[in-house]
């Protein structure tokens, strides 16, 4: 297996007990999460624009 094709360990954040954050925590921690979603949605984005390229130049008449 190629180390391409080889399977990759999900990872998962890690997920504080709520209920003992404050709301000056709570806010930090929302602000953190939706900073590693625009991460994401950039990746998503950039790899999207990867592909088109590659459909682009290896489409098929």
């Amino acid at each position: 297996m190629t180390e391409d094709n080889a399977p990759r360990p999900r990872t998962h954040l890690a997920q504080p007990p709520l209920d003992r954050l404050g709301v000056a925590e709570l806010e930090a921690y929302i602000i953190e999460l939706r900073n590693e979603v625009t991460r994401a949605e950039t990746e998503i984005a950039r790899k999207q624009g990867h592909r088109a390229t590659a459909d682009s130049v290896f489409r098929r008449p």
